[in-house]
């Protein structure tokens, strides 16, 4: 099973795209805080996780959301992509 949960800041505002289909697709960055230790140290860092988002929540997003605004995604997928060597 794949579920995940987010919690950051929009890195900026949602790119939104309509498809002569109908379909909208939301594009996002989220940057969430991690702290790791490094020599004893607290050390702050953050990772960048990309998110799309399609249909009626896309329009909510993009009508709703703007950089900087911190959000939770809850229940989420992540896919990380194939690669094959020659």
């Amino acid at each position: 099973m794949n579920s995940c949960n987010f919690l950051g800041r929009l890195v900026r505002d949602p790119e939104i795209k309509e498809f002569e289909s109908g379909s909208i697709l939301a594009k996002f960055t989220l940057a969430v805080d991690r702290t790791t230790k490094s020599d004893g140290e607290k050390i702050n860092k953050a990772d960048f996780i990309p998110f799309q988002v399609w249909g009626e929540l896309a329009k909510i997003i993009g009508r709703t959301l703007k950089k900087g605004q911190k959000i939770a995604v809850y229940n989420c997928d992540i896919e990380t992509g194939e690669y094959e060597d020659k």
